[in-house]
């Protein structure tokens, strides 16, 4: 088991962690979610120990082995593939070592042997020699070929690095097990295979995440950071934002009868205060006043914007014509002859294990990019807005706050107008004044998607619109494109948002592998029975 006691934490002024006391038990798997800035990483490293809170301490049995998603890439760059992930198991890795150097020495003592034969043992309780071939299944379940095993971890691109490192993570049955973010710049396939390796397994999970789907499908409890704690709630993600939701809507309405009946005592002990005859009744009204609880609401952490699309003009039926589209791009074929039709209606999800290719096509249909052949005919009723997944030029400008940077967008260059739509994607007051280069990850999508919204595009072309948002903006963005009346063409790697968005599915592998009329959940079916 492992558990917090008073651990309490602040940066700058700030509190993240007050007096936080919670147990993580056995054989469960927790979801650790809240509101970006909340502290969710912070959090994961003090129960990793690699951060020392103010006070409190994180208690953790000495026999139980806590391994942790590593985030620099970088690290194991001189290792190869397979030995990069066996190193997740830290002791047998040791063991490895040792008995390696001893077998390779020349003069190889009587005592070595000793060692060696107590290493031997060791060894095989730890299940070492099965620990190559259950690296090379683990790798081989989350997308990296065969022929990357023995590659030094330089030579695989960043997609790749993320999945070894997961695979190093998951390694060797860990007693604890801390992810954060483990689905980022994973396809949906190796994401798939993720939720079926946590939900055969048997130890403790922790894991932050803001796919919604996935942590309905892993988690048996969440673990809320709000208001400076951490409160743990059995079930999934759906039943703690049900649970929550009754819980502030009845904390609100006690908060309204208290503030109702407030009014009323004080009304009284206005009205006969001075009655002498009634200043006895007064007195036990204003007792009563002073036993009534009137503390607002805790504030949250969290806020979710509003995201909504209306075109200005409805488009025809005939949307968008692709014929033949090819493009290489450093030597390598990413597209080959691509060809479809979009029609009214549409909303079309582009799968597929290459994201650059996905990223290419969308750039070719936006504009950006001049394909080596083929042609792109949009229909001459359609209007089109494109959020890329790269966003760094937008934010290159040398506008000083929002609301300039939002007004190169707007018809209408009015501040008020302009502030307004900076509220409704959460930047109020102040906020609004920012300087557009200082924008964390998650803000600029949401100026992003604030600049989509002014266009009022009947067409709208998304590379991966929930990257870097929190979930409450997450569930924004997911129902702003469901209302939306017009066409769409995105990316995702959410199960929740594509299923509940798309209506046609394309798949992409160079060519187009699949086109399909259908929800996602009907395609997978479909691809399993195929």
């Amino acid at each position: 088991m492992l558990s917090t006691s008073n651990v309490s934490l602040s940066f700058g002024g700030k509190k993240l962690f007050d007096d936080v006391n919670v147990k993580f038990t056995q054989g469960n798997c927790y979801g650790l979610i809240g509101a970006n800035g909340a502290g969710k990483t912070t959090f994961l490293k003090i129960l990793a120990k690699e951060i020392e809170p103010n006070t409190g301490e994180v208690s953790i049995p000495t026999d139980l082995r806590l391994s942790v998603l590593k985030q620099d890439h970088y690290a194991y760059d001189s290792f190869e593939v397979l030995r990069t992930v066996l190193m997740g198991n830290e002791k047998l890795f040791k063991i490895m070592q040792e008995k390696d150097q001893l077998y390779a020495k020349p003069d190889f003592s009587d005592a070595d042997g000793i060692r060696a034969s107590d290493l031997e043992t060791q060894f095989a309780e730890l299940n070492g020699w099965e620990a190559e071939s259950e690296a090379g299944i683990m790798l081989a379940g989350i997308g990296i070929a065969d022929s990357l095993h023995c590659k030094q971890m330089k030579e695989l691109d960043s997609a790749d690095k993320v999945k070894v490192l997961l695979a190093q993570a998951l390694f060797g049955q860990p007693d604890i097990l801390l992810l954060d973010e483990p689905t980022n710049h994973l396809d949906i396939y190796a994401i798939q295979w993720l939720e079926n390796f946590l939900a055969d397994f048997q130890n403790t999970v922790i894991v932050v995440s803001h796919d919604r789907y996935f942590l309905n499908k892993v988690c048996t409890h969440m673990a809320d950071i709000d208001f400076s704690k951490v409160t743990v709630y059995s079930g999934n993600y759906d039943f703690w934002r049900q649970a929550t939701e009754l819980s502030q809507r009845m904390r609100s309405d006690q908060n309204k009868k208290n503030s109702d009946k407030a009014e009323e005592l004080k009304a009284f002990i206005r009205r006969f205060s001075a009655n002498a005859s009634k200043s006895k009744q007064a007195s036990s009204r204003q007792k009563q006043l002073e036993k009534l609880d009137l503390s607002d609401l805790p504030v949250s952490s969290r806020r979710q914007p509003f995201i909504g699309f209306d075109p200005k003009r409805e488009a025809g039926n005939d949307i968008l014509s692709v014929q033949g589209i090819s493009k290489t791009l450093n030597g390598e074929v990413l597209l080959k002859n691509i060809s479809f039709n979009m029609q009214k209606g549409d909303k079309i999800v582009l799968l597929g294990q290459n994201d650059l290719a996905k990223t290419l096509l969308l750039d070719i249909l936006a504009g950006e990019v001049k394909p080596d052949s083929g042609t792109i005919s949009w229909g001459v009723t359609t209007t089109r807005s494109y959020f890329p997944t790269d966003n760094v030029k937008f934010f290159q400008s040398e506008v000083s706050t929002l609301v300039d940077w939002l007004r190169q967008y707007s018809e209408d260059k009015d501040e008020s107008f302009i502030r307004g739509f900076l509220g409704k994607v959460l930047f109020s007051r102040d906020e609004a004044l920012k300087k557009p280069s200082v924008l964390s990850g998650g803000e600029k999508v949401r100026c992003m998607l604030a600049r989509m919204m002014l266009s009022g595009a009947n067409v709208l072309l998304l590379d991966g619109p929930t990257n870097h948002l929190d979930l409450e903006s997450i569930t924004a963005v997911n129902e702003g494109i469901k209302r939306f009346k017009g066409a769409v063409i995105f990316t995702s790697h959410d199960h929740e948002f594509i299923q509940t968005v798309a209506n046609r599915i394309i798949e992409i592998d160079i060519g187009i592998a699949d086109d399909r009329t259908m929800t996602y959940e009907q395609y997978a079916a479909f691809k399993k029975k195929h």
